[in-house]
């Protein structure tokens, strides 16, 4: 895959110059964690909506599915994290699959029968207690390691493997995306009954676009408990796994690769670090009624709209053809 000059110098950018200025501020680098945390979530949800195109309300079964597997594979197996990352994902997976009944419903149907599936795996985890410790939780669960010499548990460190996780899924959202399967994926937006007469089997494909976003969303779920250290059913399951993914990837543009995660950590800094301090109680009305603006004035989100502001089409872009659909 050939980057363009502005991906290079914004790969530079997230690498080098922002642990370089703010790796002592332990606070706002925490911040910039959470926010990618957010956008990895984000960019899951908006693979699945944009290409498969299914619009998911329960993206919270995966990140708490994913986060319990790895934890109780490093604390009872004794398996090493990273490993236990990426089977934690696998785990996610695994769960997708008792939801492939729902996979024929469509818009508002399919929605709520995947939160429904959420629900389900709370309280699972819930009741499960001898598993994973019911509503108590887990707590001391391994931290991420030390690699070559540098501490993933840092915060700094923490930093460069979600940051490292995020760019190896937008890699493969656009493999996928370029593939015939997103061909296929991108021509039944326009008619799914006559990409069948073809012989284009779309259960089979957008099953395969939620096993993708599942796993994703799994490995961003275990990095998030190992990250904390601790884990619950009502927060590994929580809502906010859903809603702010979904604020996320509407407000930076979810029909564009980056925007996802572009729009996650504009919002979530912006409203830590702004509203926040400006309205300590009910600062999420401003985050609302600035999605409602994006939506009116700009409904493709943040990233096309700076992409046309002159001299911004490269920056925003960071490389040609971004646009999924």
């Amino acid at each position: 895959m050939k980057l363009s000059k502005s991906a290079l110098l914004g790969i530079v950018l997230a690498y080098g110059i922002i642990p370089w200025l703010l790796g002592d501020n332990n606070y706002v680098m925490s911040l910039i964690v959470a926010a990618l945390i957010i956008g990895g979530v984000a960019l899951a949800w908006a693979l699945l909506g944009n290409l498969g195109g299914m619009v998911s309300f329960g993206h919270s079964a995966f990140f708490g599915v994913g986060a319990y597997v790895s934890a109780l594979l490093t604390m009872k197996a004794g398996m090493p994290v990273l490993p236990a990352m990426l089977l934690g994902g696998v785990g996610a997976v695994l769960a997708s699959l008792v939801m492939l009944p729902v996979l024929r419903l469509k818009g508002p149907y399919f929605a709520l029968a995947i939160l429904a599936y959420a629900h389900i795996f709370r309280i699972v985890a819930t009741e499960w207690e001898s598993v994973t410790g019911g509503s108590g939780g887990l707590a001391s669960v391994p931290q991420l390691p030390v690699v070559l010499g540098f501490d993933l548990s840092s915060k700094t460190g923490g930093y460069v493997l979600i940051l490292t996780l995020l760019l190896v899924f937008i890699v493969a959202y656009r493999h996928i995306r370029a593939s015939h399967y997103g061909i296929a994926l991108r021509a039944m937006h326009g008619s799914e009954d006559a990409t069948r007469v073809v012989g284009v089997n779309s259960v089979l494909l957008k099953a395969m676009m939620l096993f993708v976003s599942a796993f994703m969303t799994g490995v961003v779920g275990a990095f998030n408990v190992h990250y904390i250290n601790f884990l619950e059913p009502d927060y590994a399951f929580n809502s906010m796994w859903v809603m702010l993914p979904i604020v996320a990837a509407i407000f930076g543009g979810y029909r564009t690769i980056s925007g996802p995660v572009i729009g996650a950590v504009t919002v979530y800094l912006v409203d830590q670090l702004i509203f926040k301090n400006l309205m300590p109680t009910g600062h999420q009305l401003v985050l609302g009624a600035l999605l409602v603006a994006m939506i009116i004035f700009s409904p493709g989100g943040l990233v096309p709209l700076v992409r046309k502001i002159p001299g911004m089409q490269r920056i925003a872009s960071g490389s040609a053809g971004e646009q999924a659909c």
